[in-house]
């Protein structure tokens, strides 16, 4: 049986403006943060994209953009919070500038510093995100996550896609992926800013 899974980045923060790391470690949506979630839960809803069931990361900054994406619903979607779906932890990175960021892809540096290796996130995000799409009954099920974990599940499991997914990740975009035959596909990347 086909699936769709909505594959989303959170809203806006206060820590992607002011250009911090920001994995484990939170900071609000901002205004602008609410506003894009509130886009994509009308596209959803203008769109009739039913979604049945939903799941976040455990951190504020995912839950808070499911919630407001829910609001624009008008039916109640039942969610799981799962700490499998968060970002990269990047140990004593967390809250620092960016500029700090060692070049892409990162391998075990974080490890050094309290946080997670690259292949550590990857096997976590591709088995969450795996497991979700095989053991759910929907047919259309919204995940709201980080964008360095979507890279790394993107990455993973669809390649051939990854390669032409060359627009930076904004934040509340949606990754369109049907799942069958225990293959993920990309259909198509929604950005606020083209609805």
């Amino acid at each position: 049986m086909k699936e769709m899974i909505y594959l989303m980045r959170h809203g806006e923060t206060l820590f992607n403006v002011e250009n911090r790391i920001q994995g484990w470690c939170d900071s609000p949506l901002t205004n602008h943060g609410i506003e894009q979630a509130k886009t994509i839960g009308r596209s959803f809803h203008n769109r009739g994209i039913d979604i049945q069931s939903a799941y976040t990361s455990t951190s504020e900054r995912a839950i808070d953009t499911f919630e407001t994406v829910a609001n624009e619903l008008d039916y109640d979607v039942p969610v799981k919070h799962l700490k499998t779906l968060k970002e990269a932890n990047f140990g004593s990175f967390e809250g620092m500038p960016e500029y700090l960021n060692p070049p892409l892809p990162y391998g075990d540096f974080f490890q050094q510093y309290g946080g997670e290796s690259d292949d550590q996130v990857q096997s976590r995000i591709t088995t969450a995100i795996h497991d979700i799409a095989a053991n759910d009954p929907h047919t259309a099920i919204l995940i709201v996550s980080h964008a360095g974990a979507i890279y790394s599940f993107i990455s993973y499991y669809i390649e051939a896609a990854f390669e032409r997914f060359h627009q930076k990740m904004t934040n509340s975009t949606v990754l369109q992926l049907a799942f069958e035959d225990n293959q993920f596909t990309l259909e198509k990347v929604i950005t606020p800013d083209q609805l």
